[in-house]
């Protein structure tokens, strides 16, 4: 975990002071320490054999001979002594290695830190001799050893070398630990624990650290053993996990990029597959592997290196046995020998330069270097040079010193593999303004740690300010530099929109990398509504970066808001870089501004009014702060085009905080703003005190509002403690947007009220921004307290979207951006927190909240289920191959964040929209399979009265093949000839799709993996009778004959007392094929879509499906998920929740060809009404299929998920008219191949496979909102059984029930016949009576059958469609 400013700030003074000790025991000048030699060569042998290890006298005897030999560009030196008294020898190798001369980055290597751990100390050995024979021969090594600095250290531990032994591969000789049975590499100063090893017990740490400081490194390798792979920082974390936690540096790309440098040069450890005997289930992935991931590493040297070093380090394991044998080492050599050139070649990435004193041109050391966007800062060099490593792109970078003022070179390109050069010439400044450049420092920005000491300003936002040291007496105190003042803005004047929206090009042109200008949507007269973000990557939502937005002049004569956001904006942008508070802030924040949201009302507005109402409302006389759906009170004024952007607004970015400017009073007004009763009272939200802590933020530093008596000469019994307010309690607002922010997002919105005049003259605007600069920049600080962190999935780290984040005893969940971050604002107390997310297990931590900073809380679920796609455990799993995998991840791509609209805005099409009559009609979809003929299919289902044909066109990679893997799905149009827009919608998306195809990649693979069916008009002799611009006619509404064909399906004769109308007949033998997953169908005459039934049933089985699909229609259209149309010719008038509802509870009647797609198509149908209006003009068409672009392919992204799978027996014979029973109601059948495709909701659902001769199989199966189908395979086995018992004693049985039947039935035979010849004589005494009976037993015969006749008629079964109702869902 990348450790917090505030942190490092509050830890920084212990570990300063155990610097001080620890490095005061080393004198630079101290001869012991630091001895160069130049030998002259020895009987040493020169030539490597590579077939035996050196022992410290062997190593010494080896590295002074090739010094000796190689004078021209090796110098041997020690840096100093071991615990024993042995030298820790360097060799430094470069051309004129006795010169410290600049323009050449410095690099080491250091090996044998654990002194078991040989191969590094013999490979470093090797690798010294190999650059220095091949200098001069071979061009690559000649010009690495020119251009770069390098040094070579093979044995940190030579005390622990001495112990060990060869052949010990797993470290039981004790020589791991120095002479005093220290860890080197546990015992360095450690971000989060300090130092806490005496300096006497660690010398070979001390030289080394005053070494790393001295040397200003910029890239290292430190050289292990044990397994092969490379390690990255960080090495630790907070936790101290002991394994499994991705502790991530601000640096991660970079150390991930170095790290694979030496790993994919490496032919074992680019593998990932080790096969250590100890350890031979570990991999690592590409062969690298961050640390504390790893295992948690306390006082390692390569998080050191980093954070107090200006070297980034990374950790090479080379070999599964620590020590050996000598055989081995000729092909260790070997396998290193590439990576570790090419790992050192990577010094000369990124940028380097010079920084000098613009008018003597000197050199300034310890200049602060700063990357927009890494928290991570180095400094120069002795020459006033530095070297900063960077991935390739475009960057801006600021150099900054106290004293000097600050400069920025603003989109810096970075390449690949050579260094830009980028030189800094700072000017001096007067000292009133000595401390303007000091900039947030996230590493120590000087070479002597001893001499920087920290303080901490005691204000809320505890932005920390470095101490310079002092130049002269070292015994003295360091003076702290004058305060810093930030630029502050020049001008002030009331801005009318042309001028404001020039003056926000402005700034986005001016400082395109940290300010983005973009609009959400247009005011009724059309005037944008703009938002300038401003962010160190503004364009993006970078993960646990939280999102913050103001919202000003929503009542238009309100104006100060507009003003001061306008002052903020350049405040923000003229101080990055150069002011510590800004450059944390946008750093840390996407700060969203929206100076503006009811430009019409200011443009009407007059200056000087103090509590007038001209402009307050939007351009159609609405108040846009009483315009937004209520929990309390029904809003029946229409929703406006402004709420409608900001609401969607809000939908698509993740926001935790925001704050309304308002004018007209000086408070704070906070949630909630209205009350069920309408009352004038306390109306508390479930987070109340978090509502209290940041409105006080806000007003605490306001001089004034703070006071709580506002505007005593327009209001003098006002009185506000503290400052701030309920809204409830103050006045009743139904239809706010605080609230409705609060409780349809993630967001805390308060209101501010900035003074008592609501439009002042322009002389007063310098008071206000004096009086709220410190309140605007504090309440953004008030984003990052709380919790935040993400919820990934155990199985493979990713996030989990839309995961519900609980605080017990708090009645408000939050929800996961799409990458897994979350924020959750709290106020300080200790909290039970629980995230849970579907087919995962739920997990809860408790977690203390401050107010000095952010908790970082992660969660890492796990599937309830082994399979990471939801697939039960039990049987068979199916196999996927990399396409499959693609196709997953791009349904996954399409479902989160901004993929499907990003989708939508790339495959933009032209078209003049017009409606088409039945002639034109069929050109153009005779004109599509012309044109794309191996993409399309048109058939005619039937004709209709007039005999006009209905078309049905098929848009697949394979039209005309059966492909029953494959989902496939029905777009339908034109049931009402009277509401012709979604025949037009899906003309114009069949055009859309065929143009698309082979040129977008997302829509190509889509037509590919899915089969769909076009059905434009399925009423095409009503569509001839509409008239356009009729938007409430019943003309055309029916078909030929009078029939409204949306009451015509019915699946029973004895429910049908007409035939079927011949519309009816060809799209119920469409839907009647049962191969659909899914059907959308489009009418108009309203807003809103619709999920079965239509008919009255008193409950739905699987509504929770049937309503998702609906809703994913609705959210994915700019106004239907609103809820609030306003279309009064339909009646449809309120609120309806997401824009969803039943069929039923819209318009309830029998015989509708959804409920019949239900019903008997076995496929779920959603009915999509596009507009208010049955028959618009069309010039509305272009605006109303950009509405419906996005929500029509979010059905093509749909219907891939739920569940699928194929049904088969054990020889894998697949079982065609299987029952998959979903639930234990919907029911599907499985199809050729045995494949089966069922849509469900997000969560946990039971499938059951029933067929006839097979035991009935059983799984479960997790649903994703974002992942593609679950897969799985249902394998029967023969059914055994009969009754429940065994086959073989029911057969049994039957065999002997059978033959004691026969042989009873014999018996009675034989006694009746005996009886029979006994009483024949007795039979001819009736006969004489039989005259007397007959009468009587012809009208009893008669009565029998009159009986019988009456019965043959009356059918007291229920029918089919009735027997469906009763056991229904």
């Amino acid at each position: 975990m990348v450790h917090t400013w505030k942190r490092l700030s509050t830890m920084l003074k212990l570990r300063v002071s155990l610097f001080a000790f620890l490095l005061g025991l080393v004198s630079p000048a101290d001869a012991r320490l630091h001895r160069t030699r130049r030998l002259s060569p020895t009987t040493e042998e020169t030539v490597e054999t590579y077939n035996r290890y050196y022992n410290y006298v062997s190593l010494t005897g080896r590295l002074q001979s090739l010094a000796g030999k190689y004078p021209h560009i090796a110098n041997l030196s020690s840096i100093g002594q071991s615990v024993e008294g042995r030298e820790l020898w360097v060799m430094r190798i470069t051309k004129d290695p006795d010169v410290d001369s600049p323009g050449k980055p410095k690099f080491k290597y250091v090996g044998n830190m654990h002194g078991d751990e040989t191969v590094s100390r013999q490979v470093l050995v090797y690798l010294v001799e190999y650059l220095l024979t091949k200098y001069g021969e071979e061009q690559r090594i000649t010009e690495l050893v020119n251009a770069t600095d390098i040094y070579i250290m093979p044995s940190m531990n030579p005390d622990g070398f001495e112990k060990s032994r060869e052949g010990d591969c797993n470290g039981d000789s004790r020589g791991r630990n120095n002479a005093k049975n220290m860890d080197l590499n546990r015992s360095f100063p450690d971000q989060y624990d300090g130092t806490t090893v005496a300096p006497d017990n660690i010398p070979e740490i001390v030289a080394v650290i005053r070494w790393i400081q001295e040397k200003k490194f910029v890239l290292s390798g430190n050289l292990h053993g044990g397994t092969v792979v490379a390690s990255y920082p960080f090495d630790d974390s907070a936790f101290h996990q002991r394994q499994g936690h991705y502790s991530q540096s601000e640096d991660d790309s970079l150390f991930r990029y170095l790290a694979l440098v030496y790993s994919q040069n490496h032919p074992v450890m680019k593998t990932g597959e080790p096969n250590c005997p100890d350890a031979l289930e570990e991999t690592f992935k590409d062969g690298i592997t961050n640390g504390a991931q790893w295992y948690d590493v306390p006082g390692g040297m390569q998080d050191y290196n980093y954070l107090y070093g200006n070297c980034l380090e990374i950790t090479m394991e080379l070999s599964c046995c620590k020590y050996p044998p000598a055989t081995e080492l000729h092909k260790e050599w070997d396998l290193n020998r590439e990576s570790l050139l090419a790992y050192m070649e990577k010094v000369h990435i990124g940028v380097r330069g010079y920084v000098k004193e613009s008018v003597s041109g000197a050199a300034l050391t310890n200049v602060s270097i700063v990357v927009a966007g890494i928290r991570h800062n180095l400094t120069t060099g002795k020459y006033g040079d530095y070297y900063r490593l960077l991935l390739p792109g475009t960057y801006n970078i600021t150099a900054v010193s106290p004293g000097y003022t600050s400069m920025t070179f603003h989109n810096v390109q970075v390449m690949e593999d050579k260094a830009t050069k980028l030189n800094f010439t700072l000017a001096a400044v007067g000292s009133e303004a000595a401390g303007s450049s000091i900039v947030p420092t996230y590493s120590t920005p000087s070479t002597s740690v001893p001499d920087i000491s920290t303080t901490t300003t005691n204000s809320p936002d505890s932005t920390q300010k470095w101490v310079a040291p002092s130049e002269g007496n070292q015994n003295s105190p360091p003076l702290l530099p004058p305060e810093h003042q930030p630029i502050q803005p020049q001008e002030f004047r009331h801005h009318n929109y042309a001028d404001m929206e020039l003056f926000l090009r402005k700034y986005s042109s001016e400082f395109p990398s940290i300010a983005h200008l973009y609009s959400i949507g247009r005011s009724v007269e059309d005037r944008e509504l703009y938002v300038m973000v401003i962010s160190d990557k503004p364009t993006v939502h970078e993960h646990g970066e939280p999102e913050f937005k103001y919202v000003a002049n929503m009542h238009g004569n309100e104006v100060v808001g507009r003003e001061l956001l306008l002052n903020l904006i350049e405040y923000l942008c003229r101080n990055y870089g150069t002011d510590p508070e800004v450059t944390q802030l946008v750093n840390n924040t996407r700060i969203h501004i929206m100076p503006s949201m009811n430009p019409d009302g200011y443009e009407v507005a007059t200056e000087g009014d103090v509590k007038g109402y001209r402009g307050r409302n939007n351009s159609n006389n609405f108040d846009l702060n009483r315009n937004f759906p209520d929990q309390f009170t029904t809003i029946t004024e229409p929703r406006q085009p402004e709420t409608i952007a900001v609401m969607n607004w809000l939908k698509s970015i993740p926001f935790v905080l925001s704050a309304n400017l308002h004018g007209g009073s000086l408070v704070v007004n906070y949630p909630y703003d209205d009350d069920k009763e309408g009352t004038v009272q306390y109306s508390q939200s479930p987070d109340d005190k978090v509502f209290q802590q940041v409105s006080r933020a806000y007003s605490q530093e306001n001089p004034l509002m703070h006071n709580g008596h506002p505007c005593e000469d327009l209001y003098p019994d006002e009185y506000f403690e503290d400052g701030i307010t309920n809204g409830a309690n103050w006045y009743n607002v139904p239809g706010g947007m605080q609230d409705w922010n609060y409780l349809n997002t993630n967001c805390f919105e308060v209101t501010i009220e900035l003074g008592c005049a609501k439009y002042p003259m322009a002389k007063d605007l310098p008071k206000y921004w004096e009086q709220n600069q410190r309140a605007l920049l504090q309440f953004i600080h008030q984003v990052h307290i709380g919790v935040k962190g993400t919820v990934s999935d155990s199985s493979d780290g990713t996030g989990i979207p839309n995961a519900t984040i609980t605080v017990a005893e708090i009645d408000h969940n939050i929800t996961t951006a799409h990458t897994g971050d979350y924020w959750r604002l709290l106020a300080p107390n200790t909290y039970s927190i629980t995230a849970s997310a579907h087919g995962y297990m739920p997990v809860r931590t408790y977690a203390t909240v401050s107010n000095e900073r952010v908790e970082v809380v992660d969660f890492r679920l796990t599937r309830l289920h082994s399979d990471s796609k939801g697939q039960s455990q039990n049987g068979p799993r199916p196999t996927q191959n990399p396409s499959e995998k693609e196709f997953q991840s791009l349904i996954k791509d399409l479902s989160l964040g901004q993929g499907l609209e990003q989708l939508v805005r790339s495959t933009a099409t032209e078209n003049s929209f017009r409606y088409q009559r039945y002639k034109e009609l069929s050109a153009f979809m005779r004109g599509l399979t012309l044109n794309f003929p191996e993409i399309t299919s048109l058939h005619s289902l039937g004709q209709s009265v007039e005999f006009r044909t209905i078309w049905a066109l098929e848009i697949s990679n394979k039209p005309d093949e059966p492909e029953p893997s494959e989902p496939k799905i029905r777009f339908v149009a034109g049931i009402h000839g009277n509401a012709p827009v979604g025949t037009e919608l899906l003309l114009e998306f069949a055009a859309f799709l065929c143009i698309n195809y082979g040129k977008n990649p997302a829509i190509t693979r889509l037509i590919n993996e899915t089969r769909i069916v076009i059905v434009p008009s399925i009423n095409p002799d009503g569509r001839e009778q509409a008239v356009e611009k009729q938007c409430t006619s019943t003309q055309g509404l029916t078909n030929a004959h009078g029939k409204d064909l949306d009451t015509d399906f019915f699946g029973n004769a004895s429910q049908r007392v007409v035939e079927a109308q011949p519309e009816t007949r060809a799209m119920m033998d469409l839907i009647l094929e049962k191969s659909y997953t899914l059907s959308v169908a489009l009418d108009g005459g309203a807003l809103v879509t619709t999920y079965p039934y239509d008919k009255p049933v008193q409950s739905v089985e699987n509504e929770g499906t049937l309503k998702y699909l609906a809703s994913v229609y609705a959210n994915n259209h700019p106004k239907m998920h609103l809820g609030d149309t306003g279309c009064s010719n339909s009646g449809q008038m309120g609120n309806i929740p997401d824009g969803v509802m039943r069929a039923a509870e819209r318009q309830s009647h029998m015989g509708s060809m959804k409920d019949f797609s239900m019903d008997f198509g076995h496929c779920p149908e959603i009915t999509v009404y596009t507009g208010c209006c049955l028959f618009p003009p069309a010039e509305q068409l272009a605006t109303l299929w950009a509405e419906n672009k996005k929500a029509l392919l979010s059905m093509l992204v749909e219907v891939h998920k739920g569940v699928r799978g194929v049904v088969r027996d054990k020889s894998g014979k697949p079982i065609v008219g299987a029952i998959i029973v979903l639930n234990g109601g919907v029911r599907v059948f499985t199809a050729e191949g045995g494949y089966f495709h069922a849509l469900l909701a997000p969560g946990n659902h039971n499938i059951e496979a029933v067929a006839d001769g097979y035991q009935q199989q059983r799984q479960e199966v997790v649903v994703s909102s974002y992942e593609a189908a679950s897969s799985i395979i249902i394998e029967f086995d023969m059914d055994n059984s009969i009754f429940g018992l065994p086959r073989e004693f029911v057969v049994a049985s039957a065999a002997a029930s059978m033959t004691a039947l026969v042989v009873t039935a014999c018996i009675i035979w034989c006694v009746c016949t005996a009886k029979s010849n006994r009483q024949k004589d007795g039979f001819h005494r009736l006969r004489q009576h039989r005259d007397d009976y007959d009468d009587e037993i012809r009208l009893t015969s008669m009565g029998s059958k009159k009986s019988l006749l009456a019965h043959e008629f009356q059918d007291e079964s229920e029918s089919d469609e009735e027997t469906l109702y009763a056991n229904k869902i």
